[in-house]
């Protein structure tokens, strides 16, 4: 049975990111970009980081960053990933030395595939609803008609996901991995606990029932 991985994004506290870890998601995202209500400091950050067990991936995610901000992020976190929601061509996102995953914006009228070819380095694709003012975190899904039953990397679904409807979710796109902000907290930039336990849950269920169909 294929697992499908969990990403928990826009952690900015040190217990949010031991409930990730306590309930066994497979990576947290930290938000650097300075707009988002859960951007947060490299203070911060690096608190978060020292409060992840090993085999969690820290996640950083930046929009249209400055090379020098990125690096200065390098220097004081420990990420073990980039994401890159902004116009960032490859050779840019490939620039650090680290794997990194595009966000492709689902907008109506988009090629999401043509979009993936300009990115042959990336790890995995992030399929996320358009959102041009905040670049994700709105809550708000996308039709997942929309998305490719193949692609050259491991696909990772986001955009308005939550306990309610990941089972729709998991077992009407199959993607690598899912990525949820929003769903699971209880105001921006707070997450519950709980709610991260029923999201985990309800994407182990998603599996399972997935699998059962195949």
């Amino acid at each position: 049975m294929m697992r499908t991985r969990v990403k928990i994004c826009g952690i900015t506290r040190v217990e949010d990111a031991e409930a990730v870890v306590h309930h066994g998601a497979d990576a947290l995202g930290l938000v650097f970009y300075e707009k988002s209500p859960r951007h947060v400091s490299h203070d911060q950050a690096r608190s978060i980081a020292a409060a992840v067990s090993p085999f969690v991936s820290v996640v950083g995610l930046f929009v249209n960053a400055d090379r020098r901000a990125i690096n200065e992020v390098l220097e004081r976190v420990p990420l073990g990933l980039l994401q890159f929601h902004g116009s960032e061509d490859n050779d840019s996102c490939n620039s650090f030395g680290l794997p990194f995953i595009k966000s492709i914006a689902m907008q109506d009228g988009i090629d999401v595939l043509s979009q993936m070819e300009s990115y042959p380095d990336a790890a995995g694709f992030l399929l996320d609803t358009w959102q041009p003012a905040t670049h994700g975190g709105g809550g708000e899904t996308f039709d997942w008609q929309s998305v490719p039953e193949k692609s050259p990397s491991p696909l990772i679904l986001a955009g308005g996901l939550s306990a309610a409807n990941i089972t729709e979710a998991v077992t009407s796109t199959h993607p690598y991995a899912v990525d949820v902000s929003s769903g699971v907290e209880s105001k921006k930039g707070i997450k519950s606990a709980a709610k991260i336990a029923a999201f985990i849950e309800g994407v182990r269920r998603s599996d399972t029932s997935d699998s059962k169909q195949r």
